[in-house]
């Protein structure tokens, strides 16, 4: 409702924040509290988010510049930079952690009638990690290689909203593939995995839990084909075979029959070699699938672009953790607001009009859609003219 409120108290209103308070009295959030909650920090964190402020005297500085409408944001108490630092440093970041999960179930229940790149009724995910640099003198306990030091974020996208249904948070040492060993499994549901992840114990694993998955071929690969299809060459097709692995190692490891299919992309005359376990499925279509797992490198690359992920306004464990997951609050807030107002523009799109309003006191639809001429005519009617 709007009522002469901001836009940002607006896109508030789509937040849960009685379970955000269920939260915040689970782990004590508001323990010994003078006056800033976590309710105020959740705000203040997304807000900088949707501002890209750079740093916490930027998030100040935007609150201070517009001190009579801190309370029309929805945030009861000043803003300030030490006031922030010490909230993300010290509260625990499971409490937006959690938050951001149960944004995630709704996000995914409001798009689950979303189209994707494939006309297929199963569930389709697709993971990856992408790695964050960080600065070794700073964050000394996110150590990568000698003078380096990084963090990375394993993630899982469901591709109906693409909306990310599992995170995982790591120092950058972590191997993809130990990622797999805390992926959440769903029977019957498509995991696109690129091949740095083959681990054919794990793959395995996978199988038994009665998912899919579908990977690269790699170079090294030792198998031998115990059947093949005939394939329609024109689509790009190259061959569909049943194959067993025949290595010393990965036999044992994975000793039922996979399925490999070639292709080769009509358009750039690129070569692929698909792995999976699924036979039913038209091998046409498991290359479509595997295309799909492009979506996860969007994701990536979307919030590294609009939001404040890549630099930390703390440097402690837990202030990281903080900025992460309402980075990704913010995210999934957007994308929940684009569903439930049915706005045609892309988050892209969004994230440019909002940034720039979030402080106006105008209804969040009219900043996308333009207001038509008649009803400009009409408002308008009752104005002198200067020149009459």
């Amino acid at each position: 409702m709007y009522a002469g409120r901001t836009v940002f108290s607006q896109l508030v209103d789509h937040l849960p924040m009685r379970r955000f308070q269920t939260l915040v009295q689970r782990y004590r959030g508001d323990y010994k509290n003078r006056g800033f909650t976590c309710r105020d920090q959740l705000l203040a964190m997304i807000f900088a988010q949707l501002t890209r402020c750079e740093s916490l005297r930027d998030i100040h500085a935007a609150f201070a510049a517009q001190p009579t409408l801190r309370y029309h944001l929805g945030i009861s108490a000043p803003v300030r930079r030490s006031t922030l630092r010490d909230a993300n440093e010290k509260r625990d970041a499971r409490i937006f952690e959690d938050f951001a999960k149960l944004l995630i179930v709704e996000a995914r229940t409001l798009c689950a009638g979303e189209p994707m790149g494939v006309d297929i009724d199963a569930t389709v995910y697709a993971f990856d990690s992408t790695t964050i640099s960080l600065c070794f003198e700073l964050f000394p306990w996110a150590k990568f290689r000698r003078r380096k030091a990084g963090i990375k974020l394993h993630t899982l996208i469901d591709l109906r909203g693409n909306i990310p249904s599992f995170i995982l948070v790591s120092t950058a040492k972590t191997h993809d593939v130990l990622a797999l060993d805390d992926l959440p499994v769903e029977p019957g549901a498509f995991y696109l995995l690129d091949k740095g992840y083959i681990d054919y114990k794990r793959l395995y694993t996978l199988h038994l839990s009665g998912a899919f998955f579908v990977t690269r071929v790699k170079d090294n690969a030792k198998y031998r084909v115990v059947a093949s299809r005939p394939v329609e060459k024109e689509t790009g097709l190259r061959c569909d075979q049943s194959i067993r692995l025949t290595g010393t190692k990965t036999s044992a490891l994975y000793p039922q029959t996979l399925r490999r299919v070639k292709f080769r992309d009509p358009q750039t005359g690129d070569g692929y070699e698909f792995l999976t376990n699924n036979f039913l499925l038209p091998a046409l279509v498991i290359a479509q699938l595997y295309k799909q797992r492009w979506q996860v490198e969007l994701f990536f690359k979307w919030i590294k672009q609009h939001l404040r992920i890549k630099s930390f306004y703390g440097t402690s464990p837990n202030a990281v953790r903080v900025q992460i997951w309402t980075a990704i609050t913010a995210y999934v807030l957007l994308a929940i607001v684009r569903k439930c107002m049915g706005l045609p523009q892309d988050l892209y799109s969004m994230t440019q009009i909002l940034r720039l309003h979030l402080f106006a006191k105008t209804p969040v639809l009219s900043l996308f859609y333009e207001t038509p001429e008649e009803n400009r005519d009409s408002q308008s009617s009752n104005q002198l003219s200067l020149f009459e």
